[in-house]
This record gives C-alpha cells, structure tokens and sequence, in this order.
C-alpha cells in the first residue's frame, strides 16, 4: 500500500504482481489448426484476463511486465509492541501509532509475524528513502536475517522433538522465537535472562555467536531488492493456509482484531484439550487490489480469478489483509484447526465490510483430515466469494479457460472439481 503522504507514479502501482503485466503468451487450442499453438494476448484482450490467474488450467510460457524504477527503502524491525495493541480493536484507547494500521498509515508496507504462545509479535515496516537515514544499516544484499537458519542447537533440539511428536512441547517451542529473533537483530539479551531454561542455561557468549552473525540488524537501508527478499531455500519449512480479505483501507484495525482475537481464542481452545496445531507463526500482510490500469495498456483486462480482483460495487474496497498460518505439515489437529479459522472467515466475517476469498498458492477448502478437500467451500463458497459484486469474474474466466484448452489436458481432479 503506499503510506498515507506518498503519491502514486505512472506505471508504479499497489498489490499483485498481475497488476504490470501487459501482454502473455499462452499454448491455447486452434480450432481451425486442430492443434495447440501458441497465442500472444493484448493485456486488453478478454482472454488474457482468464489467463493472467489461470490456477493451472492454462499454459503460459512467456509474460511481458512493465517495472517501475526501484526505489531505495528502509526496513524497520520492531519487538516490542504487544499483541494487543498492534492488533487493538479500533475503538480501544490504544494510540494509532502503536496499531498495525498506524503503521501502515506511516509506511505503507507492513507485515507482522506473530508466534504461536507469544504476545509480542516481529513487526516490519518498509517505507520508501531515497537516501540513507543517519540510524540505518546499509544492505546490498538479500537474505538479511541469519539468525532465522543459524539457532542455538538446543533450539533446534526442541524443533526436532516437537516435529518428532512431542506436541506439548509446541508453547516452549513458540516462546523461544521471540527472544531468537529480538538478539538477533537487536543484540537486547534482557528475554535470554527471562525466558524458558532451554535459553537461560546457554553462556551468554553462545547465544551471541549463534544469533549475531553478522551484525545487528533492526534498521536497514538498501535497494527494494535487497529488503524484500528475507527467506532462504534452507529456512525450516512449513505448510500455511492463506485468505485476502478485501476491505476499506479504514476498516484494515477491525478486520485484524477479528482474525486475531478468533485465533487465539481457538488456539487456547485447542490447547486446552491437548492439542497444539500452530508450532510455527501466523503471518499478516497488507496491499493494494487488483489494477489494471497499473499497466498503462487501454482497455487493460483484470484478473478474473485474482483473489484480489476488484468489486464492481465496492469500489470503497481498496485494500487486501493477507492472512496465513504456519505450521508443521504433520502436526495433529492442524486440519481441524484451519477448518475452523475458514469457517470463521467465511460464515462469521461481516460482509459489508469484508470479501474473504482464498489465497490459490496456500491451504484452503479444509475437512478435519485434509486441505482442499471441503465439497462445499470448492464447489460453492469459493465461487460465491469471487461471484459477488457482479460484472465479468468467475464464470467467465472458466468458460475462457474451458475454450482454451477443451480437451482438458491441464487439469486435475482438484481442478475437475473447482473448475467443472
């Protein structure tokens, strides 16, 4: 999003990456061929708008994007604010500057996340700087957190025996990340002196070589690249479910209260009977929606199956939250626990002032045993969430897609079912 004071430039927009793209080529059948050729597409072409988020069901080899000049940005790390202020209810006292829409207000570009049985999450912030500011520390490369893969063993003990099935271990395991990220990007030992033994009992100096690799990193300046590139092929791997909730920028504090009180309130439940499916953290993410007009092609089409495709009659909507969960992928009661945070999003959320759809490269459509597998959110709930609002969505992308490619030779069963 941009921040509150900064003005768009031209060919420079807000959201997904389908935004700046301005033609595709595509492997479609030829009628008049009898065969599959590939096609070029106008970003004004109405096929190229069922191509642009096809799911699978088509064959892009070649996407032509225009690219604003990079900008230098500041990225900020904050460890401080407790949970329940970054993600007060909007009418709570708590000061704007301390909420995560006050952040956003002043930067624009957000994301906390938040770590299971912890009440601090890691707030970072980027914010547009042409120039370095005297407390940053200059980057010129990505990766800039790592800490993230170089622990103290003894964490990565309790990792190995919480994925190896000592669940209960899950709290220990969520409380240790907060003081692993705080030293190593702030150096701040103050939690160490406070926290679970796991950490207390380490020497000080082996803390420190562990998790100040490198040097402290709470402030950084550098090109846009350099920031925004933060996870490496060896980070611990996770499964996450995922949901854009569009909303008015306003309302952004009120849709992060309801997801975040919902979810911890579900996660003591599960607690509560033994079970703990989140070992690892929840993730919040704000952008813009879909804009065609980012391209500068007249006419340009919108994704038709976008997660963030606009409205036609909301065009208060203006903003996506972005909501996932972490976890490992075998942790008991991970399934139940996703069906019932979508069956919250879905059913509970208000839909005047929220659309929840799924986020296609994450878990959705949960049963108790297993993502995409609900019959009724694939055949009925998802399509509603992108049918609503009218104009061109849903239907039409499917039928493009059907015409595309009548034979069905990409497709799935999954696919068989969500897209018929």
């Amino acid at each position: 999003m941009p921040a509150a004071s900064e003005a768009s430039t031209a060919g420079k927009g807000f959201g997904t990456l389908g935004n700046p793209v301005t033609e595709m080529t595509a492997v479609v059948w030829d009628d008049t061929a009898g065969a599959y050729v590939a096609r070029a597409y106008s970003r004004a072409d109405p096929d190229c708008a069922a191509l642009l988020t096809h799911l699978g069901r088509a064959f892009v080899v070649e996407a032509v994007l225009r690219v604003g000049q990079d900008q230098n940005l500041r990225c900020r790390s904050y460890l401080d604010i407790p949970a329940r202020d970054l993600f007060a209810a909007p009418d709570s006292g708590v000061p704007a500057a301390r909420t995560l829409s006050g952040f956003l207000d002043d930067t624009g570009r957000v994301e906390a996340i938040w770590f299971a049985f912890t009440d601090r999450p890691w707030l970072k912030t980027w914010s547009v700087s042409p120039n370095r500011p005297l407390a940053s520390r200059v980057v010129r490369e990505p990766y800039d957190y790592p800490f993230s893969d170089n622990v103290p063993e003894p964490v990565t003990r309790l990792v190995g025996q919480v994925f190896a099935g000592a669940w209960a271990g899950t709290p220990l395991l969520g409380q240790l990340q907060h003081p692993v990220a705080k030293i190593g990007l702030t150096g701040d030992i103050t939690d160490v002196l406070t926290s679970p033994s796991v950490i207390r009992d380490l020497p000080t100096a082996d803390v420190l070589t562990h998790l100040l690799a490198g040097g402290l990193r709470p402030d950084l300046w550098g090109a846009s690249r350099d920031l925004l590139l933060y996870i490496w092929p060896t980070t611990l791997r996770e499964t996450a479910n995922g949901y854009a909730l569009l909303t008015r920028r306003e309302d952004v504090q009120w849709v992060v209260h309801q997801v975040t009180s919902h979810y911890s309130g579900l996660l003591e439940d599960y607690a509560s009977r033994g079970l703990y499916p989140v070992n690892g953290q929840v993730e919040i993410r704000v952008t813009g929606i879909g804009d065609p007009a980012v391209c500068l092609v007249p006419g340009a089409q919108p994704p038709l199956l976008s997660a963030v495709r606009a409205r036609p009659d909301r065009p208060d909507f203006d903003t996506a939250v972005w909501f996932d969960v972490l976890t490992d992928p075998a942790t008991p009661g991970l399934h139940g626990f996703c069906r019932d945070i979508e069956r919250f999003l879905f059913d509970t959320l208000d839909g005047d002032r929220v659309t929840v759809r799924v986020e296609w490269s994450k878990g959705w459509a949960y049963t108790d045993t297993a993502a995409w597998a609900a019959s009724d959110i694939l055949t009925r709930t998802i399509p509603t969430s992108h049918r609503v609002g009218g104009g061109p969505g849903w239907d039409d992308a499917r039928d493009t897609l059907n015409r595309l490619d009548p034979h069905r030779v990409l497709t799935t069963s999954l696919l068989d079912t969500l897209l018929p």
